[in-house]
């Protein structure tokens, strides 16, 4: 590790040491200062991004991750005002008892330290992950694309101006260089930040997963499916399925494939329908593409072939499978699950309680949208990042999901007996 990289993680961490013991209503104020800011300084924002987007090539999928507009930048100032009025879990209890020798014992939530983060092209996710590490005591190092320089560096500026006007240090938040060596710094800072969280593609999830010398918390790809089932209500489905695949195609939490009962092929053009109007192009099995063919615009229907199942598509393309029974949609998601977030449409209880039992995600949808997975949809403000392991923390990730936890035992004297 390159000695200016050790300097900036050892301040980091006394910077740490410091907010975790700081008044949590202080803390508050930096985020509510923060936003304020981001707001008044809306201008440069988006003069910075144009820069990052003059770069970017037109086609990228990222584009839409990068883009900032005044209502996004007002969006994410009002998340940050959202986790700023949340109760901070920071030296909360979780749990309390006493043993039968007058000993008490008592789990308290207590903050991990120094959360580093690597992310892609997400401007929102600087401000996501100052915000959420601030209001639970956390000092955070993040590692930002190189696509978002122009952009991070901005918003950076006025987070440490945030922090300088509640006398706070400014090592609380740091941003590293974009240079490719600051990656290979974060992740083997043993010793001084104690958790790193990638955010982006799965080409960087699996690099920080395979290259990491401290812990790793996996926010995963998104390999979205939605279930039409035999019974699923026609309305419905064609709200929920082009809400899903249409809202924003860039985001983890996006369709990519939509299963189908055989029995409900006749209705499987009506189903779509809604897609065709936002030029969602099709990669449909033989079932299903006779089903369109015809009824769908020709020039966005295409034949699936193996690779399209499976794939995060991120743009406006879906896939389409039919199965002949809810077992099959079930082993069709095992199969090509990235475990983020799984819907069913159906009217039947007994198979949205089957499927909701036996589906393995982090977010399991009936009759619901899987554009829902989101921190600020659940409640949580803003979010880290959607977790799709099972250690720690899984699904949207707030401000509970930034804390670890200590034991704290007291008593009079007690000493323990050969």
């Amino acid at each position: 590790m390159e000695a200016n990289y050790e300097q900036l993680f050892a301040a980091a961490r006394r910077a740490g040491a410091a907010l975790g013991t700081t008044d949590p209503e202080r803390l508050g104020r930096a985020v509510r200062t923060a936003a304020q800011r981001l707001r008044e300084h809306t201008p440069q924002l988006l003069a910075a991004n144009a820069r990052d987007l003059e770069a970017m090539a037109a086609d990228s999928p990222l584009r839409d991750r990068l883009l900032l507009t005044a209502e996004r930048i007002d969006a994410i100032a009002a998340d940050m005002e959202s986790v700023a009025a949340l109760p901070s879990p920071q030296g909360g209890t979780i749990d309390a008892w006493e043993r039968p020798n007058g000993m008490t014992i008592r789990k308290v939530r207590v903050p991990f330290g120094v959360v580093g983060m690597v992310c892609e092209a997400r401007p929102n996710v600087t401000a996501d992950i100052f915000s959420l590490c601030m209001k639970t005591g956390n000092a955070c190092v993040l590692k930002g694309g190189s696509d978002a320089r122009h952009s991070n560096e901005t918003i950076a500026a006025q987070l440490h101006e945030a922090l300088r006007t509640e006398g706070l240090d400014e090592a609380a938040f740091t941003l590293l260089p974009s240079e490719h060596e600051a990656v290979a710094a974060l992740l083997g800072a043993v010793g001084l930040v104690d958790v790193v969280i990638p955010r982006g593609g799965a080409g960087l999830i699996r690099f920080v997963r395979e290259h990491a010398r401290i812990p790793v918390i996996e926010t995963g790809a998104g390999i979205v499916h939605t279930y039409f089932d035999l019974a699923g209500d026609l309305g419905k489905g064609r709200a929920v399925v082009c809400n899903a695949k249409t809202r924003r195609v860039s985001v983890c939490n996006a369709l990519d494939c939509l299963i189908v009962h055989r029995g409900r092929l006749g209705d499987l053009a009506a189903l779509c329908d809604p897609l065709a109007a936002h030029r969602v192009e099709i990669f449909a099995d033989e079932e299903a593409f006779a089903a369109l063919e015809g009824r769908y615009p020709a020039c966005l229907l295409r034949h699936a072939a193996e690779e399209h199942f499976g794939t995060e598509f991120l743009d406006y393309r879906m896939a389409l499978r039919t199965v002949g029974s809810l077992d099959e949609a079930l082993a069709h998601i095992a199969r090509y699950s990235s475990r983020h977030s799984e819907a069913i449409v159906t009217e039947d209880p007994a198979a949205a309680q089957r499927f909701t039992q036996c589906v393995d995600a982090a977010c399991v949808y009936v009759n619901v949208s899987t554009a829902f997975t989101d921190g600020g949809q659940f409640g949580f403000g803003a979010e880290v990042g959607i977790s799709t392991q099972k250690l720690h923390a899984r699904g949207p990730m707030g401000l509970p999901e930034l804390t670890t936890y200590k034991y704290v035992v007291c008593g009079d004297g007690q000493i323990r007996q050969p």
